[in-house]
């Protein structure tokens, strides 16, 4: 979270740069940690993504409040509130991708079913839920690519709760990490050519999202 925390002073500092380019870029209000565990059978097929996205103190404590939760302030849930908080940030709009995608070598993208809820919880004053994305039809594993970012970077994930893959001990996974220099530099660039009453800016969630890859050893 804290090399999150940094791309997003950048972040800022490269927007500032170019505001002659005619306004401020969308940067991150709500920083998730997030974890996902890949599901892979034991034929090697990807059938889901189990997502826990932990979100950080500043939300937890808003959400609270605008739920009219936990009136003593003391951060201890009753199963209750818990009850009312499970399935909050499930409720999704229509065309709403989840901040997950999951693409195959190709690049072409795998359509991933709606969100199974897998329970919520209050720790540490930091609200966390967890949900199941199955894939609408299972694919081999291998070379996939998975990426959790919200592309107008209203909300910021970053991988500190770790990826795990469930299932079959002949898969693996590889996280690379995006090249914050050089994107920098290429969002600044890109800013300086906005026209100054320019209203759309560059959906620059995925360019600083990490890549996980799947591999998987054949005959195993």
């Amino acid at each position: 979270m804290a090399m999150l925390r940094a791309m997003i002073s950048r972040l800022a500092l490269a927007t500032a740069l170019c505001l002659s380019a005619g306004g401020a870029l969308a940067h991150p209000h709500i920083f998730i940690t997030t974890a996902l565990e890949l599901q892979v059978d034991a034929e090697g097929q990807l059938t889901g993504v189990a997502v826990t996205w932990d979100y950080d103190e500043m939300y937890s404590m808003l959400l609270l409040d605008e739920l009219q939760l936990d009136p003593d302030y003391d951060g201890i849930l009753t199963e209750a509130e818990l009850a009312e908080l499970d399935g909050y940030d499930l409720n999704w709009m229509e065309g709403f991708a989840g901040d997950l995608y999951v693409t195959a070598a190709d690049g072409s993208p795998v359509e991933l079913g709606p969100p199974q809820g897998l329970g919520v919880s209050f720790d540490d004053q930091t609200y966390a839920s967890r949900h199941l994305r199955p894939l609408v039809r299972p694919l081999p594993a291998d070379g996939l690519v998975v990426k959790a970012y919200d592309p107008g970077f209203y909300t910021a994930y970053d991988l500190g709760g770790g990826v795990t893959i469930t299932g079959n001990d002949a898969c693996r996974v590889a996280i690379v990490s995006p090249d914050i220099d050089d994107n920098y530099q290429n969002l600044a660039a890109e800013l300086a050519e906005l026209p100054p009453d320019a209203e759309d800016y560059p959906q620059v969630g995925e360019t600083f999202a990490e890549t996980v890859q799947l591999s998987c050893r054949s005959g195993e």
